[in-house]
């Protein structure tokens, strides 16, 4: 059992009998079943699981379920003995986008105080169908891979080690060398195994790097094929511009080329849905281009130019070096790890709840990503640098410099060498640290 920083959220709304019920949403693979299961099992006396998955592809008995007397009915039948009243009794109806009906049905449910009920949101294979989901009486909350701390903590490091980063990151203070030497090891770790749960078991605790490889790959065919699933107008589109992703992270113009799509000179417009598919179901993470920032960055990014990355670096390692983990170990080998750096960084980004952008412009050059910093009501510019050479960069101090155009509060450069400092309004750190961001 992984630690992972959801539990609190879903801890918290256990312990308020008056919370709105709860949909953990996301991409599969990423441990929303295990983490509900295991929390609720544990403060419920009775903890009852629906997986409505199976039954749809089964029985079906929830399919006809029209009103609340109904189904309590139909769960009664299957999970009787274990339901007793609403203080004792959790009901987890997992994958409940199967059943969009009961979504509509869990403000009834919740407004009749029988029992209390949590449930888990695959977007996977429906997010282009719309599902009306009631307001007031349910809450959303979004799950990700593991990202780098919660990886930290799947490898038993502990609160100390952690927290002596952290000083170092909000006082710029230096890092002993032997410690940057052992996470930055940490960090490739992470690169090659990436964050989701079946792989990290396998990685952190089996140690078997030809298993983690192998549930990789199936994870990344379960999400090949469920791009498919679409009538034909949508489904060749997203399994093209899905499959498209480790290409265009080779190139070093990374953003997506509409022409290589499709044989037409179809924009950005022409792929809405299909984009939405990708982002909302999970499994890809989107960096739009700003030109001019200014906070907030949504008034100003560029519909038409946007970077797709996969939502898990380890998949994209699998994709591009398989078994062979010194390619990510080794960086003298003079291979251009680019596109692996940024994916990582951009889990993280994204599972500490920014919006990703990035910066674009013909004149001054690309910076990596723009984030809204809440703090300070300013753009926050971070690059990221995967090679030995960390100074390799001329667009981002455009942006941080007081005299410039642009007069961004602060900057971060993010590479693999023990370089904690501050010139102007720049601040260069190792990569790892980006976990405090």
């Amino acid at each position: 059992m992984f630690k992972r920083k959801i539990e609190e959220r879903l801890l918290e709304n256990y312990r308020n009998p008056d919370a709105n019920i709860l949909i953990v949403k996301g991409a599969r693979q990423i441990g929303k079943s295990y983490i509900v299961r295991y929390t609720a099992s544990n403060y419920f006396p009775n903890f009852v699981e629906v997986d409505l998955k199976s039954d749809y592809e089964g029985k079906r008995l929830f399919d006809s379920v029209k009103t609340t007397k109904d189904f309590y009915i139909t769960l009664s039948s299957i999970a009787g003995e274990k339901m007793n009243d609403f203080f004792d009794t959790m009901i987890f109806l997992d994958e409940i986008q199967y059943y969009p009906h009961l979504i509509t049905m869990l403000k009834d449910l919740k407004k009749e105080r029988r029992y209390r009920f949590i449930a888990s949101w695959s977007l996977l294979g429906i997010t282009l169908k719309h599902i009306f989901i009631p307001m007031g009486s349910i809450e959303e909350v979004k799950m990700f891979p593991l990202d780098f701390e919660e990886f930290l903590w799947a490898n038993g490091v502990g609160k100390d080690a952690i927290d002596y980063l952290r000083d170092a990151f909000n006082n710029l203070s230096d890092i002993n060398e032997a410690i940057h030497a052992k996470f930055l090891e940490y960090f490739k770790d992470y690169l090659i195994c990436g964050g989701l749960p079946d792989a990290v078991n396998e990685y952190v605790i089996n140690r078997n790097v030809a298993r983690m490889r192998i549930i990789q790959s199936i994870i990344y065919d379960y999400y090949t094929d469920d791009c498919a699933k679409y009538d034909n107008d949508h489904k060749l589109k997203i399994s093209r511009l899905y499959g498209m992703l480790i290409s265009n992270m080779a190139n070093k113009v990374k953003r997506v080329q509409f022409k290589k799509i499709e044989d037409t000179s179809n924009k950005a417009s022409a792929y809405e849905e299909e984009f939405d598919y990708l982002i909302s179901s999970g499994v890809s993470l989107s960096a739009r281009a700003i030109s001019n920032p200014v906070f907030p960055l949504a008034q100003s990014m560029a519909k038409n130019l946007i970077k797709l990355y996969y939502n898990d670096v380890g998949l994209l390692t699998n994709l591009l070096f398989k078994n062979n983990i010194r390619a990510i170990k080794d960086i003298d080998k003079g291979i251009n790890l680019g596109s692996v750096y940024e994916t990582a960084a951009a889990m993280e980004l994204i599972a500490h709840g920014y919006d990703l952008y990035y910066f674009d412009s013909k004149k001054v050059g690309e910076v990596d990503f723009i984030i809204n910093d809440y703090n300070n009501l300013s753009p926050l510019a971070i690059e990221i640098k995967s090679g030995n050479d960390q100074n390799n960069f001329r667009a981002i101090p455009k942006l941080v410099d007081k005299n410039g155009s642009y007069k961004l509060k602060k900057g971060y450069v993010f590479g693999n060498k023990n370089i904690v400092k501050k010139e102007n309004d720049l601040i260069t750190l190792p990569i790892y640290l980006i976990m405090f961001i």
